[in-house]
């Protein structure tokens, strides 16, 4: 593993901040109560499930990472505000599995491998339109003073797989180089009719707090394809941020 120096070093010339989002703005929505865990992975043990185009990107200390990542999606709008929100997707639930990817323009990403969501109707338009692999699944979230409790169960495809996260939510964090390197990311890589393509977002910097995990039971990082090769680093909330997303284009 590096040094915390050759860490600090690595985030020379990334883009710490997005850069400037090709217009239009395609939908912008909101992202609340949003949990990180993160695993190491061996970047070989998972190049084979990386579109054509891209690879695992790979952090100072030679590894990658594969994240659960549970939250709230609130207040998509077509466009951006002062548009309407979009009145039938409301306040939903999702848990995604996502591995981090980058291209040979230089463009850090993540890769989705899977995505849980309350809203049915979501899955097919977002696996259709921008190959994103979307599930059906039911979802709650529970917040009990400073514990906060996420349960998922898949109901299409793959019908049961289960999902438990509780964490207790701590005092406020400044991120370490590899943390800012894992949240600081402007879009995501997907495959859309054999093509891949690159869907750009952008967003603040993301209002970080410590996060003790007390309670994990998960099947979703065990169907990802990814198995980790150490323990899981420290965990991180955010109450949010606003977010908005242009026009995808081609990788390759």
């Amino acid at each position: 593993m590096g040094s915390a120096s050759e860490a600090e070093s690595f985030l020379t010339g990334y883009p710490v901040l997005p850069p400037p989002l090709r217009r239009p703005v395609v939908f912008d929505q909101m992202w609340r109560d949003v949990t990180f865990v993160h695993w190491p992975v061996e970047p070989s043990s998972v190049a084979h499930l990386f579109p054509t185009g891209t690879r695992p990107d790979v952090f100072a200390d030679g590894r990658t990472y594969v994240a659960l990542v549970p939250f709230v999606m609130d207040g998509i709008r077509l466009g951006r505000a002062p548009s309407p929100r979009i009145p039938w997707l409301g306040s939903f639930l999702e848990t995604n599995i996502r591995l981090y990817s980058v291209d040979d323009a230089g463009r850090h990403g993540v890769l989705f491998r899977s995505l849980e969501t309350q809203r049915l109707l979501v899955v097919p338009a977002a696996r259709i339109g921008l190959g994103i692999p979307y599930t059906w699944a039911r979802l709650s979230v529970r917040r009990e003073g400073d514990v906060v409790t996420y349960t998922s169960r898949r109901r299409m495809p793959d019908r049961g797989l289960r999902s438990v996260l509780s964490v207790r939510v701590g005092g406020p964090v400044t991120p370490t180089p590899l943390e800012t390197w894992l949240t600081a990311r402007w879009g995501a890589h997907t495959k859309v009719a054999g093509r891949t393509v690159w869907v750009p977002n952008e967003h603040g910097p993301w209002p970080l707090r410590a996060a003790e995990v007390l309670d994990l039971r998960d099947d979703l990082l065990g169907a990802s394809g990814a198995q980790p090769t150490g323990e899981p680093l420290r965990a991180l909330f955010s109450e949010g941020v606003a977010t908005r997303f242009g026009r995808p284009s081609l990788v390759t």
